[in-house]
């Protein structure tokens, strides 16, 4: 964190200690506490929606799970609190695995519909389960005695504080080391995630029950602030208003869910008072006046783009001064406030914010890079020494057969590939070419056949086993993580250098320090390697076609492979772009990595391959030097349609 960033952080956390003192009143203190306590939940659903990238419908329950495991240990066994709260945090944690594992088998549409369910599930439990519960009756709780003083409000105020700046910090810590990447990565490229070791199951699943047990911490607190808690609270409505929440303050940041928890529980207060509800409306519409001319003027956007929102917000203002009575009027004034900002803020308002404010930062602040760091640096990987399969190639494939229904796009295909040379295969579009990319990489199961990769069989393995094996690749449409960076697309490819566990990732322990040393080290090589040093912390997607290329050549390398696959490399780029490709692989050959290469730019594999198969329609019909492809009569007839005459 930087020194501005740490400044900043010290100030909101001294302002948040003095809240009491300039709003003394019990009723605003609990606002307070309730603020604290569901922006320790968003903050940990972020993780999901944010970052990983799938919505759960279950998050009131595992709200309701924590709330009730730290009222039953109260009222029912005497816990304490300072037992009760781990305790439901491991609780939470626990039923977040038990509906993770299953659900997230599915994804989209079917995965909210598992945790609807779920919440359902658990709703009807602690309604029914009178022996445990008291159902309908609830749970009557006190809040802790400590040392013989029993604690107020104001003083709960500050429990949950320490709560929250504790769940922010470690927050922060996982999600800015090389879990949080790969929460990141899962998003932007659940493929390409698989491929670069990056088990895309194993993440989610991960991702959930961490965020299941900050659930678990809110809903402990919870329970002590209310002082009574009953299953109609933990509701669908309730789940709705976090998911909300995250959306309107903004994903991937801390200060968003701080944001959204505050709209969420003051709005119902705003839209309540009809004065308060009038001087905010015209403050809405004044600053969105002045974005208005600000972004007109600068040419950011039309009028055409900004005159619904201006009037929106306008005709907003307005209504508060033609209605007596606005009581009548919160459900539709909420519903159409929740509109304008998922419609016109698609990041939330502090993504919006932050964009401008990129805008106008001195480039030497956020253009710092590690390139800088390590400049001197020359990257040298060693290439691992397996042994070769029993016929002496690094990888065989021996009658490979994949069907697509009654489509058979792969007809007993056998490939041989010796180690250190570059293999090409080629063939007329719809050949089988990429399916066998896909294939040899674990993202097809093969309907039969073997793979032998460094005398090992991996038929059927993972995308990401495979990956762990030794074998990289590259994706014939890019397949970056585009809200990455280049260094932070490098070092996911290094997701498996690092060792240490997430207690070494909140605690920075020397091993995590080390190791993430190391990795920044290695990926700052590899991309001065492949020329893009000076684009290292560019986001992914703003980057020119051909150094998207590189880059995607950059992140396979990271994973120290003995084989790499690249699929059409050489696709969209110019004619210098090509030449940079074609002396790149000639550098990577040198360096002892084995390359398999699709490619439709017949200079480039003539130029470059050892050797050459040809595949047409799923089966593969020559093999042999670039010269002799050139003059082989199938190869012709397959290309051309003719004969060699």
């Amino acid at each position: 964190m930087s020194l501005n960033k740490k400044i900043a952080a010290v100030l909101a956390i001294a302002v948040a200690a003095m809240l009491p003192t300039f709003w003394p009143n019990p009723y605003y203190i609990h606002l307070m506490v309730v603020i604290g306590i569901y922006a320790i939940l968003l903050l940990g659903l972020d993780i999901v929606v944010g970052y990983v990238g799938e919505v759960s419908l279950g998050h009131a329950a595992l709200f309701g799970v924590g709330s009730y495991a730290a009222g039953v240990l109260h009222a029912k066994l005497a816990v304490p609190f300072l037992l009760a709260v781990p305790a439901s945090i491991a609780i939470t944690g626990l039923f977040g695995a038990l509906l993770a594992l299953p659900a997230l088998r599915v994804s989209g549409p079917y995965l909210a519909m598992v945790t609807l369910a779920f919440g359902t599930i658990i709703q009807i439990l602690i309604n029914e389960m009178d022996f445990l519960t008291n159902g309908p009756l609830g749970l009557s709780v006190r809040k802790p005695v400590w040392f013989g003083h029993h604690i107020s409000g104001t003083d709960y105020y500050y429990v949950v504080l320490v709560a929250l700046i504790a769940t922010l910090f470690v927050i922060q810590r996982i999600l800015k080391s090389h879990l949080g990447r790969a929460f990141e990565a899962l998003h932007d490229s659940p493929i390409a995630s698989d491929c670069m070791g990056v088990s895309v199951y194993g993440y989610k699943v991960y991702a959930f029950v961490l965020s299941a047990a900050i659930a678990g911490l809110a809903g402990a607190l919870f329970t002590y602030s209310e002082e009574y808690i009953s299953p109609n609270t933990y509701n669908f409505e309730l789940t709705i208003l976090f998911l909300l929440a995250v959306i309107m303050g903004g994903r991937k940041t801390r200060t968003g869910p701080v944001l959204g928890a505050i709209i969420v529980v003051m709005l119902p207060n705003v839209l309540s008072d009809i004065d308060l509800f009038r001087e905010i409306s015209i403050g809405i519409a004044v600053i969105t006046a002045v974005y208005a001319v600000y972004a007109f003027v600068t040419r950011q956007r039309t009028a055409r783009q900004l005159a619904l929102p201006l009037a929106a917000t306008i005709a907003l203002a307005v209504s508060g001064f033609m209605m007596e009575n606005i009581t009548d009027h919160r459900l539709t004034i909420f519903g159409a406030m929740i509109l304008f900002v998922v419609y016109y803020l698609p990041n939330g308002i502090m993504g919006f914010l932050r964009g401008i404010i990129v805008k106008f930062r001195p480039q030497w602040i956020h253009r710092h890079t590690l390139i800088s760091e390590h400049g001197d640096m020359q990257h040298v990987w060693a290439v691992p020494d397996h042994p070769v399969t029993a016929n002496g190639f690094l990888l065989e494939a021996r009658n490979i057969v994949m069907q697509f229904g009654g489509l058979k796009a792969l007809s007993e295909v056998n490939l041989q590939i010796s180690k250190g040379t570059v293999h090409g295969l080629i063939g007329p579009n719809g050949s089988g070419k990429s399916t066998t990319m896909n294939v040899l990489t674990g993202i097809y199961k093969p309907t039969s056949g073997e793979i032998d990769f460094n005398g090992k069989l991996i038929t059927g393995a993972t995308p990401s086993s495979i990956a762990g094996e030794g074998i990289a690749r590259t994706f014939q449409n890019v397949q970056l993580f585009g809200e990455m960076t280049a260094i932070e697309n490098v070092l996911v490819g290094l997701h498996h250098t690092y060792r240490h566990n997430i207690l070494d990732v909140v605690f920075h322990t020397p091993r995590c320090k080390r190791e993430k040393h190391a990795a920044e080290v290695r990926a700052a090589s590899l991309l001065r390697f492949v020329g893009l040093a000076d684009l290292a912390n560019e986001e992914a997607r703003n980057l020119p076609y051909g150094k998207q290329r590189l880059l995607e050549i950059a992140r396979a390398l990271a994973l120290n492979p003995s084989l790499l696959l690249l699929d059409e490399p050489a696709a969209g780029l110019t004619a210098p772009d090509i030449k940079e490709l074609i002396a790149m692989i000639e550098k990577i050959r040198s360096h002892g990595i084995t390359v398999i290469l699709i490619e439709h730019h017949m200079d480039v594999v003539m130029s470059i391959c050892d050797k050459v198969t040809v595949l047409d329609f799923g089966q593969k019909i020559a093999e042999g030097t670039p010269a002799e492809i050139q003059s082989n009569e199938k190869v012709i007839g397959a290309y051309l349609g003719g004969s060699a005459a």
